[in-house]
């Protein structure tokens, strides 16, 4: 019997020492994300140019963090998410603590299409409506109360001034 507890003691302690590798990068997430490089992105509406300073998710563990664990998105702030290329993109709000406004953009800088007032931990879809190189998101109704709509150019480094010409 002692040869028995002395097995499963050490096979709890082994579980308890070495956690999984999932279970490690869970943990190391729980916190907002710090220290992304900000830049400007305006939006042109017909009552005039919307101007944020968003951080840029744009590698692959930014894109994966993204706006997760946040308690507050303040106004003519957000985060773009630069795919680098073209890709349909999904979106879901689990462990995103904030409902957000989702604009997906295209090559070209046109809106697509906007997803607005995502419910929070929420795992439900979000498409975009075809091929996106980027997504914003910024805080729940402002899409609304700045006018933002599908066709409206957005103005960032992202999209290339020849992406617009197509």
């Amino acid at each position: 019997m002692t040869k028995l507890l002395h097995f499963i003691l050490l096979a709890f302690m082994a579980c308890v020492a070495l956690p999984s590798t999932s279970f490690a990068q869970a943990v190391a997430i729980e916190g907002p994300q710090r220290g992304l490089r900000v830049e400007k992105l305006s939006i042109a509406t017909p009552s005039g140019v919307r101007s944020f300073n968003v951080e840029m998710a744009d590698t692959p563990r930014s894109r994966e963090i993204g706006m997760m664990w946040r308690t507050n998105v303040p106004r003519g702030t957000g985060m773009l998410f630069d795919f680098k290329t073209p890709e349909a993109a999904t979106f879901w709000m689990e462990n995103t603590l904030v409902s957000l406004d989702l604009i997906f953009i295209r090559a070209d800088g046109r809106i697509a299409n906007i997803a607005a007032n995502a419910q929070p931990l929420s795992r439900a879809l979000i498409p975009s409506d075809g091929p996106v190189l980027a997504v914003l998101e910024i805080g729940a109704g402002e899409s609304r109360r700045l006018g933002l709509a599908a066709g409206q150019r957005v103005t960032h480094r992202i999209f290339a001034p020849a992406r617009a010409k197509k």
